[in-house]
């Protein structure tokens, strides 16, 4: 449990903008309906009640408060036409803010970073729940982000993060955690904060030459009636599990793919890694006794950055979402069989190297065709990427001990997180959320495959 100390709001800093409006394009209409992104780092440090309440607390304010300046939209909100008519747009005004929690607690710290299986609920003390919407002239306007800050004494802190989809992808949330983290162990001062932290916000930018963006707007007004504005928060009977795949195991898996398909041109570290663990999951579902359907189509989908494909390209700082989707297919018994690694290793390999400099495919939405045909109760998804390093968040504690995607929690299908490893730049970090039955079968699969390479 999690006692609170402070509920507060923090506004952006004297002098920033005093309103700003950003059009959503044809990226961000999809997360619309998207569940809210979760996600909690944690930090050892070993102070009490006393020092948090008097230096941490202040500090993580003021920091706030000056990162707010340069990312406005996270302060405002996601504006939704009650008629549906309109599209939406984030708006920031002044006197927008965002919701603050500061709370204390007397769970396990080192239970809670640990990789063992952890019970999923325990987490759901740590990240905060966004506001309820409130109702304007023809709008109906949600809160985008929620910060929770909890201390566990002498052992260390942990910053719960909540955000709407719709405002950014992870490489704009990463950014945004970053530079504020930046701010904090410096004092505030903005000269340490690069030029890679600054938001571009200019979203004339993304051209729709294809009319995608009324496609799929048109498309995901069909679901209205299935979405809503609230933050519907429902804890899972589950276990959390983190994976380590070294460097050295990373090499080894790419080398027996190449021994078995030569003529690949697309093996990677996460074409292996996300391989592997697909393949593991599908055997692992025998354990849980449930009837499986041998041919049925199993599908494993994820997301790219696309900043790069466009021509000219989208800025690194881009603010927003610039994501398209991949997905591979195929039976079940193809994956649950002796082959069934190299065959999922193939086939994500194959999906992007496709589409992957395909830049006629992202601007006639060909990505977003791709969701029609998922069974989103047979699919794997992966949150997160390597790319998106937040073990590099320092607050002025050090790398944090731990990065937990609560999120991969959410909806029907099974998500795994992926990360960067905290203590190697080479090894991957992986996060599962699932039955205790399934999970306990999936880390003994893990586990053996790995000790025959």
């Amino acid at each position: 449990m999690a006692s609170v100390i402070e509920q507060c709001q923090v506004a952006p800093s004297p002098g920033s903008a005093a309103e700003l409006t950003l059009p959503l394009t044809y990226f961000d209409h999809l997360w619309l309906g998207f569940h809210r992104m979760r996600r909690i780092l944690f930090y050892k440090l070993p102070i009490f009640r006393s020092d948090f309440v008097q230096t941490i607390i202040p500090s993580l304010k003021y920091s706030l408060s000056l990162t707010l300046k340069y990312y406005l939209p996270l302060a405002g909100n996601v504006a939704c036409p009650q008629d549906w008519t309109n599209y939406p747009e984030l708006r920031y005004v002044t006197g927008d803010s965002v919701s603050v929690i500061f709370s204390e607690s007397d769970l396990d710290f080192n239970y809670l970073v640990g990789n063992h299986p952890r019970n999923a609920k325990d987490f759901y003390h740590f990240i905060p729940q966004l506001a309820e919407p409130t109702d304007a002239p023809g709008f109906q306007l949600a809160p985008v982000l929620a910060i929770q800050v909890t201390l566990f004494p002498n052992h260390g802190i942990s910053i719960g993060f909540t955000n709407h989809h719709v405002a950014g992808d992870g490489a704009t949330i990463v950014k945004f955690v970053r530079a504020w983290a930046l701010l904090n162990k410096f004092n505030g001062d903005e000269q340490f904060l690069d030029k890679e932290f600054i938001p571009f916000y200019d979203r004339s930018i993304i051209k729709d030459p294809n009319g995608v963006g009324m496609l799929i707007w048109d498309e995901m007004k069909k679901y209205k009636h299935m979405m809503t504005m609230s933050d519907i928060v429902t804890p899972p009977d589950k276990v959390r599990g983190t994976f380590i795949v070294s460097r050295d195991d990373i090499l080894k898996f790419k080398n027996l793919i190449l021994s078995r398909r030569p003529n690949l041109t697309h093996v990677t570290s996460f074409t292996v890694t996300c391989a592997y663990i697909w393949s593991c999951l599908i055997k692992s579902e025998a354990a849980t006794g449930e009837k499986i359907d041998e041919n049925g189509v199993e599908f494993f989908g994820f997301a790219a950055d696309c900043r790069a494909q466009f021509n000219p390209p989208l800025p690194p700082s881009y603010f927003g979402n610039a994501l398209v989707g991949y997905v591979a297919r195929t039976r079940h018994v193809d994956l649950a069989g002796k082959e069934g690694f190299t065959i999922a290793a193939e086939l994500i390999g194959e999906a992007i190297q496709k589409r992957m400099k395909d830049e006629e495919w992202i601007l006639s939405g060909g990505w977003f065709k791709e969701y029609d045909k998922l069974d989103v109760k047979r699919s794997v998804s992966v949150a997160g990427s390597p790319k998106l390093d937040l073990y590099a968040a320092d607050f002025g504690w050090g790398k944090p001990e731990k990065l937990e995607f609560v999120s991969i929690d959410s909806g029907d299908s099974i998500s795994m997180s992926l990360s960067k490893y905290k203590d190697s730049d080479g090894d991957l970090e992986i996060g599962l959320s699932l039955s205790k039955t399934r999970m306990n079968a999936f880390a003994a699969m893990f586990t053996h495959g790995i000790s025959f390479l």
